[in-house]
């Protein structure tokens, strides 16, 4: 028995020994991602989020190593219910847990106050679908994009009122978000540079569900478009009311609209094709369709649902950071932000690459339309 005794504890020892020796050798390697899992856009929270998902697995399936060392990739993923305060309050969490980089967050009015809790955390951030270009004028070094800012999308879509709509009156509406009103803004500059008219801007919230008050202001003034700044749980409900009010304008918005979901939330107000015209802030040219369409199909495989919107650019987020760290041969946020800023890298979005601000280079937009229902693409536009 005495001899037993002896044995087992050290049988204990060396198992524990190797097992200390094999977990030393692999590297937790921890990934933040920030959208709004609860609230009004929670569909597009969580679309972000399975693409982060996606991203994280395929790069743990593949055994990647840095340093020298496995790595494992986890993905801390935190809800901002698009609220300022819980986004700031969510970056802090992950600072706190000491994460290497950080995806997100989704909305503009989140990512900018949350990236300098980043910046000065010294974590790289790299935000999928924030589109405000306050974000990257801070000259927060740690801050990146992957997709083209309001600037481009609104004064595209401004011009496109003009040039193909040939509208000669246009209504604006916004939601007071930094997304919302940013893109409102750059939309009325490029359509008030080709000579169209501003005849209302009225103002809503992005939880408003009714818009009787500012729809008949509008109706008013008899405006070919009506240009929404905002999101699709809040421009579905506005175009039902404009239906119902008999306002027969075409309707335009940035990304934060042009979603596979607006149709349903719209219902047979979302009109035939040519009745919205919306853009996304990216887009995948001809060449880059394939890679496309097979991540859409592996999305679809792996969630049992259809892609929403930005989860190809999440995935791309993290990939592209995850690159980064292979190049630096380390995941030390300080060793990897410089090869971040320098990065060269095709995904499944198209290629990324950053220039002196962390916006992405050559960033291209997609228009959009809808019919039967379904979202139906009109061009790729740089």
């Amino acid at each position: 028995m005495q001899i037993t005794t002896k044995i087992i504890p050290l049988a204990g020892a060396v198992a524990f020994a190797m097992a200390g020796t094999a977990w030393a050798q692999e590297t937790v390697v921890k990934i933040g991602h920030v959208a709004p899992i609860s609230g009004p856009i929670a569909h597009l929270g969580k679309d972000n989020e399975n693409g982060a998902r996606m991203a994280i697995d395929e790069l743990n399936s593949k055994g990647v190593t840095i340093g020298g060392k496995k790595v494992k990739f986890e993905l801390l993923a935190e809800d901002d219910a698009s609220d300022p305060k819980q986004g700031t309050a969510a970056a802090q969490k992950l600072v706190d847990a000491k994460v290497n980089g950080v995806i997100g967050h989704l909305n503009s009015g989140t990512t900018i106050p949350a990236s300098k809790i980043y910046h000065d955390a010294g974590i790289p951030q790299i935000s999928p679908s924030a589109t405000n270009p306050k974000y990257t004028q801070q000259g927060f070094k740690t801050a990146f994009r992957v997709v083209a800012n309001d600037g481009q999308l609104g004064g595209t879509l401004g011009r496109y009122a003009a040039d193909q709509l040939k509208a000669k009156k246009v209504a604006v509406i916004d939601d007071r978000t930094a997304y919302g009103q940013g893109v409102a803004d750059e939309f009325t500059k490029g359509a008030k540079a080709k000579g169209v008219q501003i005849v209302a801007q009225q103002y809503t919230n992005d939880k408003a569900t009714d818009f009787n008050a500012i729809l008949t202001n509008i109706k008013s003034k008899n405006p070919d478009v009506v240009f929404f700044g905002g999101m699709d749980a809040v421009a579905g409900p506005m175009l039902r009311q404009m239906k119902q009010l008999g306002i027969n304008a075409k309707f335009m918005g940035g990304d934060g609209i042009c979603t596979e979901g607006l149709a349903k939330l719209a219902g047979d107000a979302i009109g035939g094709e040519g009745n919205v015209v919306c853009a996304e802030a990216g887009g995948v040219v001809e060449a880059q369709k394939k890679g496309m369409d097979d991540f859409r199909a592996a999305y679809k495989k792996k969630f049992n649902g259809d892609v929403q919107l930005y989860a190809p650019y999440v995935y791309d987020a993290v990939m592209v950071m995850a690159e980064a760290m292979k190049k630096a041969n380390s995941a030390d946020p300080a060793k990897y932000l410089p090869e971040l800023a320098k990065i060269s890298y095709t995904g499944v979005t198209g290629p990324i690459t950053f220039d002196s601000k962390g916006d992405i280079k050559n960033g291209t937009l997609t228009l959009y339309t809808y019919k039967g229902g379904k979202r139906e693409q009109i061009a790729v536009v740089k």
